[in-house]
Parts: C-alpha cells; structure tokens; sequence
C-alpha cells in the first residue's frame, strides 16, 4: 500500500511526544515538543485571555505552560495515555492556572530553558478577531483547536505538493476544498492552469481524498485509540458551526 492509502499510524502520537519528554531531556524530544508548541500554541492563549488573564500575562502563561511539559514531572499526576489530547492539554492547562502560576511567576521562565518565541503582537491581533460574544473559555480553546487541526492539514497538503513540484496547482485548486463558495469554477482554473475541466475535477477529487487522509492522520496523533478517529472529526467540526 503506498502512503497516501496507508493507515494512521499511533507509534508517534503528539501523546508519545509529551511521553518522552517527560523521560528524558533528549534533543528529539525537545525538537517535537517544540514544533506542538508553534501548532498549538494559540488555543490555549485564546483559551487564557478568554478565562480574563492579560494581553501581558497570557504569552507568559501559554509559554511557561509549554515550558512546564518539556520539564517532564509536573503532568505526571494525569494519565496522559488515555483520553484525547486536546482534552488532556485543556485540564492540564486549567491545572497549571489554578495550581502553579503564582509559584511559577517567582521563577525564571522554564527554568532557563528555551521553548519557541511567542509573538505577542500577532496573538493578540488574531485574539481581537475572536466573537465576543457567548463563547466560553472551553468553548473557544475547541473552536480554535479544530481550526488549527484543519490549517495544520492544509500546510502538510501544500508542503506535499510542494515538494512534488505542484505548488502553482495546490495554490489554484484548495479554494474548491473551502466550505465557502470556490472563487472560481473548474473551467476557469482548467484555462489558468492549461487544463481541461475534465482534468480539473479529477485533481480537485484527488485533493479532497489526500485531504480527508491527512485530517485523520493528524486526528490520530491527538486520540489514544483508532477508533475514536471518526467521533473525534463528527465532534469538532461541530464546533465550527
């Protein structure tokens, strides 16, 4: 089976990573831990600003919660083998602001590790777009996970065709994999791309199925069982509605 029909693999899960990182302060492990943060950094500030803390304070929480997970020992009280990430990092967080942060504030951010600058201009720029109206803290931090989880799949899709040569065909075609209306039809981005329509479809189709694939690997990596793949999908792309 080649790899774009290949199943999700759960041997490297972002829970593996949080693992492994407990166990040791290896390079690999710092590296992955690392690039979760710049994934998903932003629905846990989104999450913080909304439970009231500061444009000043929330980048230091976001980071130094990050900073804590790579410290290894200080989730070692929740059972990180069970449950959905996202679930795991909310209760954790919510752990962390309850419990740490005044102790923490004492302390030299991560212990004088380094984790990954946190932008504080553009957190809060994209924080002012977010509705103001009844969303909870919960209920943002999973609006905001969802769409990252859909960006995230979208940057590997265009990382794909990147690398094969296709990135003039991604850049035209993902409109048709937005739920808004395409801002064009397929004859138009056939004579863009010296196409027949025809040949668009049948690109658009192959898209939207590497699409699909990708979503579930990426969902994969956030549950503890294949199984829940398919609630996990049905569940957050309600919160989008």
């Amino acid at each position: 089976m080649d790899s774009a029909g290949a199943s999700p693999q759960f041997t490297t899960t972002h829970w593996s990573v949080v693992i492994a990182a407990g166990a040791g302060a290896s390079l690999k492990a710092s590296e992955a831990l690392a690039q979760l943060y710049r994934v998903y950094w932003y629905p846990l500030y989104a999450y913080v600003r909304r439970k009231g803390y500061s444009p000043d304070e929330a980048p230091d929480l976001t980071q130094e919660f990050f900073a804590r997970m790579l410290a290894g020992n200080y989730f070692s009280t929740l059972d990180r083998r069970k449950g959905k990430f996202r679930s795991f990092l909310l209760a954790a967080m919510e752990h962390f602001l309850a419990k740490e942060w005044t102790r923490a504030h004492r302390l030299k951010r991560g212990g004088g590790q380094t984790l990954v600058s946190l932008d504080d201009d553009t957190a809060e720029q994209r924080y002012r777009l977010e509705p103001s109206h009844d969303l909870t803290p919960e209920k943002i931090f999973e609006r905001r996970w969802a769409m990252t989880l859909l960006e995230q799949t979208m940057n590997r899709l265009g990382e794909e065709h990147g690398a094969a040569g296709k990135t003039q065909l991604f850049e035209r075609l993902k409109t048709f994999l937005a739920g808004d209306r395409p801002d064009c039809s397929y004859a138009q981005a056939g004579a863009e791309l010296a196409m027949s329509e025809g040949a668009v479809k049948v690109a658009v189709h192959r898209l939207r199925r590497r699409y699909g694939e990708l979503l579930r690997d990426e969902i994969a990596q956030t549950v503890a069982r294949p199984e829940e793949i398919d609630e996990e999908i049905r569940y957050l792309f309600q919160t989008l509605r």
